[in-house]
């Protein structure tokens, strides 16, 4: 088995344990895979051509738009609401 598959699978089933979990506990392990999704994109698109790093980079905004919006906001200089204070 290819090892790039295998720590994909094993990111993607954490994220999904991640997603259960209470807002107010995401927040760790969301950072964590965060940081690492960049490198297993990049080693997934080393294993399989540029295309399977396109889609994979694709699947990873769309899971991670919220957080990455709020990076975004946060590194030009706002000071954007996180969910949980817009919830109460």
């Amino acid at each position: 088995m290819i090892w790039s598959v295998l720590i994909g699978a094993l990111w993607v089933l954490a994220a999904t344990i991640t997603a259960f979990l209470p807002m107010r506990l995401q927040m760790v392990p969301g950072i964590a895979l965060l940081v690492a999704a960049p490198v297993l994109i990049v080693w997934l698109g080393f294993d399989f051509g540029w295309l399977v790093g396109v889609a994979a980079l694709l699947a990873f905004g769309s899971m991670f738009r919220n957080p990455l919006r709020y990076f975004w906001a946060r590194a030009r200089g706002q000071n954007p609401a996180l969910p949980s204070e817009l919830m109460k």
